[in-house]
């Protein structure tokens, strides 16, 4: 195994100093370090996080190896600094068993780009009827810890208080995707001033408020761990907040294009900007920062959600919702909050790792603690090109957007998986 010394960065803002990566930790910290037989790699300017984590990536193998791979889809988290992904299972077949999810957390692993952990659903075939093999899954292999059936929510209080019952013997999560089904039929966008205009069937703030409220309370009365997906509005902040006040043991996420973008992107009718949920009001966005910045939401989760041509390519009502979000994710972090980098290492490293239960992530550098990190350069600024990513697919929002910081190396346990912004393999 290669020795690294990165000399003069800043580790996570602080003043520069020297690291020394050896045998997959970090040897030493401190300035004017001396390793002969180490690659030497300049931190001069630049900024080292710990390795970023995300919480919410879809990498649609099985089933969906035209739009992502577990490979293209590790390559694609790696060139963003992460250096462990969930991977959500509605896949084909749907990772409702222990031999799909081990399958997913090999395949990762043959990769060896990120740490692939998988998500397990929560119901058979994500139909929302019967509970899933959730005690197999967390006994398999991959060791599933999270479970949900994102793309669609767990609506049947029954089904989800037995849920929550269940994962509670092994401190397993639910992580619920909060739309009450009955008020988003036929939904194509936020319900507001922009759908009246354009006419397209609106998707209500209280159909996300209304599940998130039910669940608190559901988790509160059984003292299980609950994860919300992708918070998109005002109201479900309040919810949340309220929540957290009380003891729930609730966390929460908010995804890139949450932060950033609102419902006028569909004014242009452009696919690429239709989402699950959808893009919301600048009311709601600023409401999703100040609770970022709160920590009333813990983290942020790309929702990477990689598609084909032919289903994003396609009149508005047709298209799938999603977006890619993997190797953009920390410039539009960088864009919204600023160079905050505690905030940032926080909320996209060591908070996710910590739900997550991944204890070699999500950790500071520093002496004796695995080498997982990612070195930023937070005065680089680029131009995405669609063409250019990792990624299978092209449904990037942030299409020849000019972005700020560029990822100029990962590391995975001491190994370099991107190096001068390159993918190493």
């Amino acid at each position: 195994m290669t020795a690294y010394l990165i000399t003069n960065v800043s580790v996570v803002g602080a003043a520069p100093t020297d690291l020394l990566i050896r045998d997959g930790v970090v040897a030493a910290t401190g300035a004017g370090l001396s390793a002969p037989d180490a690659t030497v790699v300049d931190g001069t300017g630049l900024v080292a996080l710990p390795g970023l984590v995300d919480l919410h990536t879809h990498l649609r193998e099985p089933g969906r190896e035209d739009a992502e791979t577990v490979e293209s889809g590790s390559r694609a988290a790696a060139l963003g600094g992460y250096t462990a992904v969930c991977a959500m299972a509605n896949t084909s077949p749907v990772a409702d068993t222990a031999g799909v999810v081990e399958q997913v957390w090999r395949l990762g692993r043959e990769a060896g780009l990120v740490d692939v952990q998988p998500i397990g659903a929560v119901t058979v075939g994500l139909a929302g009827e019967r509970l899933a093999e959730l005690g197999a899954m967390a006994d398999s292999a991959a060791q599933v810890r999270i479970f949900s059936d994102d793309g669609h929510c767990v609506a049947d209080p029954l089904l989800m208080r037995r849920a929550l019952e269940y994962v509670k013997a092994f401190d397993g999560i639910i992580a619920q995707h909060a739309e009450e089904p009955r008020l988003t039929e036929g939904a194509q966008m936020h319900e507001g001033e922009v759908s009246t205009r354009l006419g397209l069937t609106g998707w209500p703030a209280v159909a996300e408020e209304a599940i998130i409220a039910r669940d608190v309370l559901l988790a509160e009365h059984v003292g299980s761990r609950l994860h919300v997906c992708h918070v998109s509005t005002a109201g479900s902040v309040e919810v949340l907040r309220q929540a957290k006040a009380r003891g729930v043991r609730v966390t929460a996420e908010v995804t890139p294009h949450h932060l950033l973008l609102t419902d006028v992107k569909a004014t242009t009718y452009d696919p690429v900007y239709k989402v699950n949920p959808p893009l919301r009001t600048a009311t709601d966005v600023a409401a999703l920062r100040v609770a970022l910045a709160e920590g009333v939401i813990d983290i942020i989760a790309t929702d990477h959600a990689p598609h084909a041509v032919e289903d994003k390519e396609c009149e508005w009502a047709y298209a799938r919702p999603g977006m890619l979000g993997l190797e953009t994710a920390l410039s539009i972090a960088l864009d919204v909050l600023g160079p905050q980098w505690e905030l940032i290492a926080e909320r996209m490293s060591r908070a996710p790792a910590r739900i997550a239960g991944l204890d070699s992530h999500g950790l500071d550098p520093a002496p004796g603690v695995p080498a997982n990190l990612t070195l930023v350069d937070p005065a680089a600024r680029w131009v995405v090109e669609p063409a250019e990513l990792a990624s299978h697919s092209r449904n990037t929002p942030y299409a020849r957007m000019t972005l700020p910081g560029r990822i100029v190396a990962t590391f995975l346990r001491g190994e370099p998986t991107v190096l001068d912004g390159k993918a190493v393999k």
